[in-house]
């Protein structure tokens, strides 16, 4: 590809490269963004700048892919307040994107709690290109086996039987599905009965056979091991009953099953009664100043507290995260997911917190950093994102401290572009209020 005489061609020159395939960190590359694509990129003293190019001195900075957030949940919130046939529109989740885009974060997987706007939503983007918000990629109404553990209330997603199941697949990729979820789980044992083994072979069997990849929610070791053997492609929690088996992560490499969302953000955020960044300035510009009252409020604290299983998410947490160790030391392929999006699981911050539990858990920042772009990009063979090369979508980040050396730099944002166009960051950007009150961008 190269430059024409109507083209926006923008140079970004003379920082250190992070190109989302693993490679170690690149000092002093220069990148060439034709109309929103990168068409070179390379040492700078190697790339020809095209004449009549924007350029963009980026020395002392780290430039790397946008960040990919294997799975989120747009549009069921307003603040922390839930509801999903009250706050599901259009709006909401461009507005969500948006947020996720100010944090960096330039495409998500939506997992299975979508209504059919999305779907417009995606095809609008995927015909524009050059979008103005986060890509999205959908896995539409999950499976939901009736009376069991998953979905949301208000959107209508649940089946009894396998035959059930087979038509609501059919029915849901017919509308644009890029994957397919479901949810094998009992919160606790609260609820009687999991989804029965032949209903998530259907889900799985009909999800193939239409060209598409299943993914479970799931928490317990034995239901794992099972979908391994059913042929299920990726897990979008880790195991969380106990410690995990040797066996399992040796089956689920021989199978190319992927640990594809860690979500131990999501965990985390369950141990606390006033989560501790609240009064960081890097999450609070993305939320309204009643959201922080509500989260600050004692009665909410209580109640949390006095939650049925409260105490129980410590121990899950510790589990969690010893169990991702495991499955990246093993081998297993692994990207980076939050489960961002219901109530006070905040879009876009969670992110961040998520890669330094990553690195906590026993990856190097580089490995966090490899998941959350490449991997997670392969994993959906979503061919225009992910890493740093030409043909590539310019959706990138540029940061002002090296995350390579330490993973929290990721909240250092310089500057956020999709589709090589600019986007304002969450430093730029305050939700609801004066930005002088809203903290100030760290030095």
């Amino acid at each position: 590809m190269s430059a024409t005489a109507d083209a926006e061609t923008i140079v970004l020159e003379h920082f250190t490269l992070i190109d989302g395939m693993g490679r170690p960190p690149q000092r002093d590359q220069t990148l060439v963004l034709v109309d929103g694509r990168i068409t070179e990129v390379g040492p700078a003293a190697e790339v020809k700048v095209p004449s009549g190019a924007t350029r963009q001195d980026l020395r002392g900075k780290y430039l790397m892919p946008g960040i990919i957030d294997s799975h989120v949940h747009l549009g069921l919130v307003d603040g922390i307040d839930q509801n999903y046939t009250k706050y599901y529109d259009r709006e909401n989740i461009e507005q969500q994107l948006k947020l996720y885009a100010a944090y960096g974060v330039t495409s998500v997987y939506t997992l299975g709690t979508d209504g059919d706007e999305i779907h417009n939503v995606i095809a609008d983007q995927r015909r524009i290109g050059r979008i103005d918000t986060a890509r999205a990629f959908t896995a539409g109404r999950g499976v939901v086996y009736k009376g069991s553990y998953g979905g949301v209330p208000g959107l209508e997603q649940q089946v009894s039987t396998p035959a059930e199941t087979q038509a609501m697949v059919r029915r849901e990729v017919a509308k644009g599905d890029d994957f397919v979820k479901l949810w094998m789980d009992d919160e606790f044992g609260d609820i009687a009965e999991r989804m029965p083994y032949p209903i998530s072979k259907a889900a799985i069997d009909t999800a193939h056979e239409l060209g598409k990849k299943a993914v479970a929610h799931i928490f317990y070791q034995e239901n794992a091991a099972t979908l391994v053997d059913q042929g299920v492609d990726g897990f979008m929690h880790q195991v969380r009953d106990g410690a995990l088996n040797p066996s399992l992560a040796s089956k689920m490499k021989a199978g190319d099953v992927w640990q594809i969302a860690s979500t131990l953000s999501r965990e985390a955020s369950f141990t606390y009664k006033l989560l501790p960044f609240v009064d960081d300035p890097f999450f609070s510009r993305g939320v309204a100043p009643a959201t922080i009252a509500a989260l600050k409020s004692p009665e909410r604290q209580q109640r949390l507290a006095s939650g049925p299983h409260f105490a129980k998410y410590p121990e899950v947490l510790t589990k969690a995260m010893a169990n991702f160790g495991a499955m990246a030391k093993a081998g297993v392929q692994y990207g980076m997911g939050t489960d961002s999006g219901p109530t006070a699981r905040f879009p876009g911050y969670f992110a961040h917190w998520e890669l330094e539990l990553m690195v906590k858990s026993g990856i190097t920042p580089l490995q966090a950093l490899t998941a959350a772009t490449g991997t997670n990009a392969r994993f959906l063979n979503a061919r225009d994102i992910g890493t740093v090369e030409p043909g590539k979508w310019g959706d990138l980040l540029v940061l002002d401290r090296d995350p390579t050396a330490d993973i929290r730099n990721t909240r250092s944002i310089h500057a956020v572009y999709v589709a090589g166009r600019k986007m304002p960051t969450i430093w730029q950007t305050c939700t609801g209020r004066p930005a002088d009150a809203c903290g100030a961008a760290p030095k």
